[in-house]
């Protein structure tokens, strides 16, 4: 007599197995509810009218009319998006793309054209008003950068972010974004990417000021900006909690894979992280506050050797200390690609002093790893998620927003941007990972870039834009690449558009 009822469990059973399947793919295709998704930009890199209104010059304008053999294709900034003409296209192409929120930041000289706050721009001021005001009103959340690199020219004739002085000019510019557009703007980033700029400005002159202070330069830079963003977030939480937003910083950093599986090299990719990413981190997000200990151990130790009575790397007071611990509600974290890091034949100190040989590493890139525009930024999308899992693991999983990720397209680049819809669909795929599996406490995602625009050393030669521009064009006109609707539909339905394998071990 045929089993009705041993049919009927096999079935159900079956039923149930579909189920979690389905309901697991679900999971690790879904992004889990208020999950946020939006774009980036920065003042100089779009806005143009560089000297229009009341706008005083910035290191950038200096820098590119001055120096512009610094630049790749020697141009500028002075118009570049036109985004300062172009608010309403720019407002409705957002609205089109569909993000929850737009990162950017406000240019210090076009709002405060003396650097401090004496006289405070009336067109600064209707310029932000006027982007803010429309942002909210299509329901696109503010977050805004307070600095993006473009320090007022006058700063920097007085030393700029070597000079302690500068703290203090940038906490009245602070306050007075704080001021004049807390009421509408609930997320603030104080600055973006201080290592990057610090290094690349004082080491490797290839950001504005493009100054020669290797070595010595780049950590009074660093340490300056700690302590800029540690009280600049403390201001905030006295006079102006009761605007109700966050304040945090975003830390650039690409991850290391040790270059073999050899002790020295796995060493070499610690070294890596600490002196990158930990070096901004540690102070802020760490248990005991402070720079990472290797790092002191090491600078102090190479600047003895080289005659110096005291550290090149500075100290912070126990004042200090406290004021920069806990000082952000997320962790901003900007990242593009992974690189492998090995052992140096040689680590004795040596007579010139230099962040990279402070460091004590070689880099190097896997032949396998698929290239962008950027001959730096090799396609590696696991490296995001170990990097997640580091923070995690490191920090006691702080809230993490991804401020910036994107792809280098070269100048040519149109709308067929087939490597760059692929670029962020892995990357997501990464992040995803990270979230449900790892327990990561990721909730914000964001594109770089919105739209085509000046990539500082790199001039109009890359394009990381969801949107072309036409730079031969005086109305600059945008164009929305495949990129675009891409990431458009990830954002509408929170989903990825191809699921990869998830596998539990990384």
């Amino acid at each position: 007599m045929f089993n009705y009822k041993y049919l009927l469990q096999v079935f159900c059973f079956g039923i149930i197995l579909v189920v979690q399947k389905t309901m697991q793919n679900t999971t690790l295709c879904t992004f889990p509810p208020g999950f946020k998704f939006g774009t980036a930009t920065s003042a100089y890199q779009i806005e143009g009218a560089w000297n229009v209104s009341g706008k005083t010059p910035s290191i950038w304008d200096f820098a590119t009319h001055n120096n512009f053999e610094s630049i790749i294709d020697r141009s500028n900034g002075d118009i570049a998006c036109d985004s300062y003409n172009q608010i309403d296209v720019d407002i409705a192409n957002l609205q089109l793309l569909n993000v929850s929120f737009y990162r950017f930041s406000i240019s210090w000289t076009r709002l405060l054209p003396n650097a401090g706050n004496n006289f405070i721009n009336p067109d600064g001021v209707r310029y932000y008003n006027e982007v803010i005001d429309k942002l909210i009103a299509h329901n696109i959340d503010p977050m805004v950068t307070i600095f993006h690199w473009d320090l007022p020219q006058s700063l920097q004739d007085l030393g700029g972010w070597t000079n302690k002085l500068t703290i203090e000019y940038y906490l009245q510019f602070a306050r007075t974004c704080f001021s004049l557009f807390g009421d509408r703007v609930k997320t603030w980033i104080t600055f973006n990417e201080i290592s990057m700029y610090c290094v690349s400005a004082y080491d490797k002159k290839s950001l504005a000021p493009f100054a020669s202070l290797s070595g010595i330069g780049t950590y009074l830079c660093a340490h300056y900006m700690l302590l800029a963003h540690g009280r600049a977030y403390r201001i905030y939480k006295k006079d102006f909690i009761h605007q109700k937003g966050i304040v945090g910083l975003s830390i650039d950093s690409p991850w290391y894979f040790p270059a073999t599986n050899t002790a020295n090299d796995k060493m070499a990719a610690m070294r890596a992280i600490i002196t990158g990413f930990d070096w901004l981190a540690h102070p802020i997000f760490s248990q005991t506050g402070d720079y990472p200990l290797f790092m002191r151990k090491r600078i102090d130790y190479n600047s003895k050797q080289q005659g110096f009575k005291e550290s090149r790397l500075p100290r912070f007071t126990t004042k200090e200390k406290a004021i920069l611990q806990g000082s952000a509600d997320f962790l901003g974290l900007n990242h593009y690609t992974s690189k492998l890091a090995s052992m140096p034949m040689s680590e004795k100190a040596s007579e010139m002093t230099s962040y990279e040989i402070d460091r004590s590493f070689d880099i190097s890139f896997d032949p396998k790893w698929p290239k962008s525009a950027r001959n730096h930024f090799k396609v590696v999308p696991q490296g995001l998620r170990k990097l997640l899992l580091y923070i995690r693991d490191t920090y006691n999983n702080p809230i993490v927003y991804i401020t910036e990720n994107g792809y280098a397209g070269d100048h040519s680049e149109y709308i067929d941007d087939h490597d760059r819809v692929s670029y962020t669909n892995l990357y997501l795929t990464e992040i995803l990972k990270a979230i449900v599996i790892d327990k990561c406490n990721v909730t914000k995602y964001t594109s770089w870039s919105f739209m085509d625009n000046f990539e500082w050393h790199d001039g109009y030669t890359l394009r990381f834009g969801m949107f072309h521009v036409d730079f031969n064009d005086p109305k600059r006109k945008r164009t929305p690449k495949k990129s675009m609707y891409a990431y458009r539909n990830i954002i509408r339905f929170g989903t990825l558009p191809r699921c990869l394998s998830f596998e539990k071990s990384i």
